[in-house]
């Protein structure tokens, strides 16, 4: 009952939200109509005493609407405790994984998955905070099993491990079925995808991360760092070789997790060989810069319109938020407002000195040097942000790719960026 429960509470969590936001359209009317009787002398006073009235009632109204809401959520966790109890609870909690297969789209499973991802991209911060059971947390998968971080069950996952693991960490707003995107328009097999390539061309075992996006990075990051360490102690023989690849977000969960493993000195980190960003915003995103200038602008103006939609922006996920700058560590939000609309300084985080970086950017447009293509990018992500940080102390290898007409979703299973991959793992760059 899990998702179930957890499904519940975000509607009961919305009500509150949504009544939040009636109260927010209440007083700003309330200004906006004060501010023209305050100027009419006879007005001013008899209004502000039938404005006192309208907040002890809106603001009595509102408190029976959350207080109606809490109670019918108290009653209904109750029945469906009794209801698991006495057994009648027949509807299954996790969803089981999705083939990773382009033609599962639109399936049940598919949709389900499709759906958790989005929700947790868009709140994952407040799902993870509440303990809702839509919060995807964090999980590794092998095949079509999503494995505890024991050395049992890995190995009964893996009959035949590799001393070599491919790791991939997808981007916000999705989970590990991504990387199979259009595999069967791309490679004439829905089962295709960069890590049953790289199984096959490079001998990796390909592993998926599955994350909540809406979650801070550096959160992520963390979480990864000391998962990663047991999972690499629970695998069934040493691993020689650690290649990471990340798509948008998800590189810079990798970077993240590199920095925090290295800083606490987690043996991991001397495994990595490569690390591949796939789209990443390194530099940030223009649709959360713009969506932060937005949300500025209309908080700005003192209108019901205005104040409830921008009060709705600014309840977007901090994973969201991250993507303003593409923040890694704790110090790029940690005591800073993260709707400010001028930009701070970022911290800036070390590549590691033993792996090499390779970053790949792409653009709509055929030529990636045509001022369209260089102006928007792959639509979500421009060239000079997925094309790495910077500064970059460029002590140690960092190769840097560029294709047209690629769009964002596309790059994690395009052919053609499957054989940069391919090259930089084989060291053949």
């Amino acid at each position: 009952m899990r998702r179930w429960r957890g499904l519940k509470a975000l509607v009961h969590d919305a009500v509150d939200r949504t009544t939040d936001l009636v109260g927010v359209g209440h007083e700003s009317t309330a200004r906006v109509v004060l501010g023209v009787t305050d100027r009419v002398e006879p007005l001013a006073r008899p209004a502000r005493l039938v404005d006192a009235v309208r907040r002890v009632s809106t603001f009595g109204v509102l408190s029976a609407v959350k207080l109606v809401n809490r109670t019918f959520e108290t009653v209904s966790d109750a029945g469906l405790d009794l209801a698991a109890k006495s057994g009648h609870a027949t509807m299954e909690g996790t969803l089981a994984a999705v083939p990773m297969r382009s033609d599962a789209v639109r399936s049940a499973s598919w949709v389900g998955d499709a759906a958790l991802g989005l929700v947790n991209a868009v709140v994952g911060d407040h799902l993870a905070e509440r303990g809702n059971g839509l919060d995807l947390g964090m999980a590794f998968r092998i095949a079509d099993t999503y494995v505890p971080l024991e050395a049992e069950a890995i190995a009964r996952a893996l009959p035949t491990p590799s001393r070599k693991v491919a790791l991939f960490v997808h981007g916000l707003a999705t989970t590990e079925w991504s990387w199979c995107l259009e595999s069967l328009a791309y490679h004439g097999n829905a089962g295709v995808s960069f890590g049953s390539l790289l199984e096959k061309d490079l001998g990796f075992t390909p592993v998926w991360l599955r994350y909540n996006t809406g979650r801070r990075v550096s959160s992520n990051g963390r979480q990864l760092a000391t998962d990663l360490q047991r999972f690499v102690d629970a695998y069934p023989v040493p691993i020689e070789e650690l290649a990471l690849i990340g798509h948008s977000m998800g590189g810079l969960v990798l970077r993240s997790a590199c920095h925090y493993a290295a800083e606490g000195g987690q043996p991991w980190v001397e495994l990595v060989r490569h690390v591949v960003c796939l789209g990443t915003p390194h530099q940030g995103a223009p649709l959360e810069k713009l969506g932060n200038v937005v949300t500025g602008l209309l908080g700005a103006i003192d209108l019901p319109g205005t104040q409830v939609t921008a009060r709705i922006l600014e309840g977007r996920s901090a994973g969201i938020k991250d993507l303003r700058h593409g923040s890694l560590v704790d110090e790029d939000w940690l005591g800073r407002d993260p709707d400010a609309l001028m930009a701070e300084q970022q911290r800036e985080v070390p590549l590691l000195p033993n792996a090499t970086y390779h970053f790949v950017a792409a653009t709509v447009t055929s030529d990636p040097e045509h001022p369209v293509g260089r102006l928007i990018g792959d639509l979500l992500v421009r060239p000079p942000s997925s094309g790495g940080p910077v500064p970059i102390r460029r002590t140690f290898a960092i190769e840097t790719s560029r294709f047209g007409g690629v769009m964002h979703h596309q790059i994690q299973n395009h052919p053609a960026i499957y054989e940069v991959v391919r090259r930089a793992l084989a060291g053949e760059d």
